[in-house]
């Protein structure tokens, strides 16, 4: 078996994915010209599809457990890229919503079964190390993916950047199906199972540590282009390069996560994240308006962005093995509600005129999950 192709395979899907997750962040200005709508109204189209991603992950893992994750996993992004295409083509507002609560549907499944997968073809001990390479795909998302966005939807447009994102995810579909090994089956997950593990106090910890830590990033990265555009009159080329910036950082903070995990700890690397994300919004908010100020700031939020990430998947499955796919879908979920309530925030702010106060409000919410993550320091057994 080519542990080495599937689990490349496994994070360039969650590349693209995470891609299709984020990347409207990266578009935002043209998107809302485009469709003749506002900065908080297009906003909202990150929002819907994180309520659907919310819902859809915890239920769509559930249903699926049956089917071949080789298949599966190429359906979803099959998916995605379809409706990728069809979004290019869609000129009204209505119709990119409706696109976008369909294609999120069809993408809720795919992190939590990569995660898994990536766990059932690696020896146990591997298994952190595993998942913490797969979620690399969401800091090259961040790092490639975002820079490319935005500054193609400034020079291209917003239809042909969908396009190009359609014609990778398709791109990855194929890569996945020929290189994650055929019979791979999840396992059963009873209702008693989901029972578990919301009565599990470590792992319902956990996932209220990412509903906070994600909500008071999204309050801010959901409109970082209109920001750095209203606070300090960035233009393309700069909000380009700030994204540029926090996807580096990101991925150089996951690749340094995935290798100290296994002699410092998912525990105390999460501790480090979370602080490097706080200093980063402390930087933002009290030096807006200096771009220097602000991009070192984006730089060290950067930095703990995706390792915070990776550290909550294999906390998760570390503590509940035998329903780790339930777990990291239930994460996943978390994430989502995160999104949903940080980008319905920030957009309230930002409508309100009151853009300084998304930088504070983001500091609130992740000075909270460093509250909630000093009680679990010793996980409970499943």
């Amino acid at each position: 078996m080519n542990h080495l192709a599937a689990r490349l395979a496994l994070m360039l899907g969650n590349f693209v994915i995470g891609l299709a997750i984020i990347g409207i962040a990266g578009m935002l200005p043209s998107l809302a010209t485009g469709l003749y709508v506002s900065i908080p109204k297009a906003g909202l189209l990150i929002t819907a599809g994180a309520v659907v991603l919310c819902v859809g992950s915890p239920l769509t893992v559930w249903a699926t457990a049956a089917i071949d994750r080789r298949r599966l996993l190429a359906a979803s992004l099959l998916i995605v890229a379809v409706g990728h295409f069809l979004a290019a083509l869609a000129p009204v507002y209505g119709a990119q919503l409706g696109l976008r609560i369909a294609m999120m549907a069809g993408a809720a499944l795919f992190t939590p079964v990569a995660a898994a997968t990536a766990a059932m073809i690696v020896p146990p001990e591997g298994r952190a190390s595993a998942i913490a390479f797969v979620f690399l795909g969401w800091s090259l998302a961040a790092a490639v993916g975002l820079p490319a966005v935005a500054l193609l939807s400034g020079y291209v447009g917003w239809q042909a950047t969908f396009g190009l994102m359609g014609a990778a995810l398709l791109a990855c579909a194929v890569f996945v199906f020929r290189a994650v090994p055929e019979g791979l089956h999840g396992t059963a997950i009873s209702l008693g199972s989901w029972g578990s593990l919301a009565t599990n106090r470590f792992v319902v910890t956990l996932l209220l540590l990412t509903v906070a830590h994600i909500a008071g990033q999204f309050t801010v990265f959901t409109y970082l282009a209109p920001l750095l555009a209203r606070l300090a009159d960035a233009d393309v080329n700069t909000i380009g390069l700030f994204f540029l910036i926090f996807g580096v950082m990101g991925f150089i903070g996951n690749v340094m996560a995935t290798r100290l995990v296994t002699t410092r700890g998912p525990y105390n690397i999460s501790g480090l994240a979370l602080f490097s994300i706080l200093f980063g919004f402390a930087l933002w908010s009290f030096g807006a308006g200096v771009l220097v100020v602000m991009g070192v700031g984006v730089a060290l939020w950067g930095l703990g962005f995706a390792a915070i990430n990776s550290m909550q998947q294999a906390r998760l499955v570390g503590a509940v093995p035998a329903v780790g796919a339930a777990a990291v879908a239930l994460n996943t979920s978390a994430i989502y509600v995160g999104q949903a309530i940080g980008s319905a925030l920030g957009g309230f702010l930002y409508a309100a005129d009151l853009p300084r106060l998304l930088g504070f409000a983001a500091m609130i919410f992740v000075g909270i999950s460093i509250a909630l993550l000093a009680t679990t320091r010793e996980p409970r057994a499943p």
